[in-house]
């Protein structure tokens, strides 16, 4: 009897027209349960329907995910503004119609589709199913597509992209975000990440493809379709040999006495790093044991970021001073951003952050430029790029070494998008970095990359091992030739939307209407470029150079003291980052002077504009 009753229940739910007093969210309910064929999503909307949840039924169910720095990334779980397979199904086919608007031999070049290690046993959602059902969904329209048979990297796929000469490419995958959630990432067939426009379009053909097209759900086409081939082996074999191009030393390499250690932070890197170390010459990596392999729940790590520092990386300096080994190096479970540790005379460990790294790529890139460069390059067809809130130390070496030097807008996808300008001018790119952790050496990909990156730190620090200098001494040589750059990054969490929009109009309306702030405490501000308004008082024209963002907030604040600081929302975490710098020149070194001013500039910028108490921020828990 009852479980008939449950079976008149199920009954009523699918075919009911529902009364929940919300037009809209009936209409999205009827939707849902329609179309997810997925038993363990459908059964949570079901369930909250049954308990008469009508404001998590609102939250998921009535709004949509839409494209930030990274793609789309939100939770898994049921709902049209989560991650889940019906979602997945559904992006596909707006990037199907999208793409075939756009790209007359679309069914000749095809798709790439690469996926991480991410999943979820309460959604039956995993990065491999979805990667499955992208490719079902074009599989099923006679696209071919390129789906890796386990799962890579994710520079792996712009590179294949590329390589393959395929249209676009998407890599299922959260990179660092908490287990909890995923992401569609999408790339050009230029290799670079996708920007405005094409994000509103796809946006808008999602829009127009809601309901799943017959055969959309069928992922055996994965197995069956003569249109499905898996790139795995020929795409790896390529790209290593592409590593070869920025290896100096190989070699030196193969001699070194020096000892690394690698975790993959339970993610796809421990293959591909072990391969890219034997690509340059050197014995392998030691493994983290505990971390090696692939694990959704990344269980030794309170979250699964290397950029969080020591705390996170407790296990792999542990392992390093058993081991004797001085360096360590860390990806992040999608092996596409690099952390690294060395080991001091003191016996401390420095973990280094972004902005210093990007100072000794800068000085080892350029530094093998020179010994290799062919007798007629020119400096001045040379480039590095970083994003605007990255350290200025690129900008001091450019300007000593005659080479170029330029800022794009915070995200990956713009330094990719203009990499491809610059090489299609025949221009030469060396470097380009963001400061979270996100390193590029070469152009073979065009996309932050953490495997080359972990290698290349490698060889640079075998390379200054033959002369008793260690990565941090020559950081300081660094900044004793081309100025010190001491900056710090912070966030603070808030999970009001309402709240972050207030914090930014307030900046723009300080002391009075349309006015920002002339001050920041005691400290005199020179210039304010407002990205999201395209405001920039530092032009001539008061315009800004970087393009307008309007959908995030971002407001970069020239103090008289030399210090540079950026207030901005995160793109894929209920965030506001904070970066500050002090950029000195070559002839100021008192370093206690620059960080304590750098300090006191920090602690106004909180206390005056973010204001944490009053709005309820939550500061980073270190």
């Amino acid at each position: 009897m009852a479980e008939n009753a449950e079976g008149d229940l199920n009954s009523n739910l699918l075919h009911a027209p529902y009364r929940t007093g919300d037009p809209q969210l009936d209409t999205a309910i009827g939707q849902w349960l329609r179309w997810d064929k997925n038993p363990k999503t459908k059964e949570q909307i079901e369930n909250l329907l049954r308990n008469g949840m009508n404001k998590e039924l609102r939250d998921r169910l009535c709004c949509r995910m839409t494209f930030g720095t990274a793609g789309l990334r939100s939770a898994m779980g049921a709902g049209f503004c989560y991650i889940n397979d019906l979602t997945v199904i559904q992006s596909t086919q707006g990037m199907y119609k999208y793409l075939e608007k756009c790209f007359s031999d679309f069914k000749q070049r095809g798709l790439v589709v690469g996926y991480d290690t991410r999943g979820q046993v309460t959604s039956s959602c995993s990065s491999q199913r979805l990667a499955k059902l992208t490719a079902a969904v074009l599989l099923a329209k006679d696209v071919p597509v390129y789906l890796f048979s386990r799962y890579v990297p994710t520079p792996f796929v712009p590179y294949a992209v590329q390589e393959l000469k395929a249209v676009a490419g998407v890599m299922i995958t959260a990179s660092h975000n908490p287990k909890e959630d995923n992401g569609y990432k999408v790339y050009w067939e230029t290799g670079a990440q996708i920007t405005s426009p094409h994000d509103k379009e796809i946006l808008k053909c999602i829009e127009e493809c809601m309901e799943p097209w017959n055969g959309s759900w069928n992922d055996n086409l994965v197995d069956t379709s003569p249109l499905k081939k898996d790139p795995l082996q020929d795409i790896c074999k390529r790209y290593m040999e592409d590593l070869k191009k920025i290896c100096f030393y190989r070699e030196l390499n193969s001699k070194t006495t020096l000892k690394f250690v690698h975790t993959s932070f339970h993610g796809v890197g421990h293959d591909y790093v072990q391969l890219a170390f034997q690509t340059f010459g050197f014995k392998p990596p030691i493994p983290v044991p505990e971390q090696k392999d692939p694990d959704p729940d990344f269980s030794t790590v309170k979250c699964p970021n290397p950029e969080e520092g020591e705390s996170v990386l407790e296990l792999s300096l542990r392992l390093a001073e058993r081991e004797n080994a001085r360096v360590v190096l860390a990806t992040d479970p999608d092996a596409d951003r690099l952390a690294v540790a060395e080991l001091q005379e003191s016996g401390h460990w420095k973990v280094f952050t972004g902005n210093e790294l990007a100072a000794l790529f800068g000085w080892w890139m350029f530094d093998c430029w020179k010994k290799n460069k062919s007798t007629n390059a020119d400096v001045k067809n040379v480039y590095m790029l970083a994003t605007t809130v990255s350290s200025k130390i690129l900008k001091a070496i450019a300007l000593e070494e005659g080479f170029h030097f330029e800022e794009t807008l915070p995200g990956f996808k713009w330094i990719g998008s203009r990499i491809k300008n610059l090489l299609e001018s025949g221009k030469e790119v060396l470097f380009a970095f963001e400061e979270s952790i996100g390193f590029l050496c070469g152009t073979s990909v065009l996309d932050k990359d953490g495997v080359s990156a972990s290698v290349v730190v490698a060889e640079m620090a075998s390379y200054l091992e033959t002369t008793n200098v260690t990565l941090n001494q020559q950081l300081i040589k660094v900044y004793e030739q081309y100025g010190y750059h001491m900056s710090k990054t912070s966030y603070f969490l808030c999970y009001d939307p309402p709240t972050i929009k207030n914090i930014f109009e307030r900046l723009r309306n300080f002391d009075s209407p349309k006015e920002y702030p002339k001050f920041c405490g005691e400290f005199v501000i020179l210039h304010i470029r407002d990205v999201t308004t395209g405001y920039d008082s530092s032009q001539p024209n008061k315009k800004s150079v970087l393009p307008v963002s309007k959908n995030s907030q971002m407001i970069t604040f020239t103090f008289q003291n030399g210090c540079v600081a950026t207030l901005r929302t995160s793109g894929t975490e209920p965030k506001i980052k904070y970066y500050a710098e002090m950029c000195a020149p070559p002839d100021q070194s008192d370093i206690t002077f620059l960080e304590e001013e750098l300090k006191k500039l920090i602690e106004a910028l909180i206390e005056n504009f973010l204001e944490p108490s009053k709005n309820g921020l939550i500061w980073r828990s270190v």
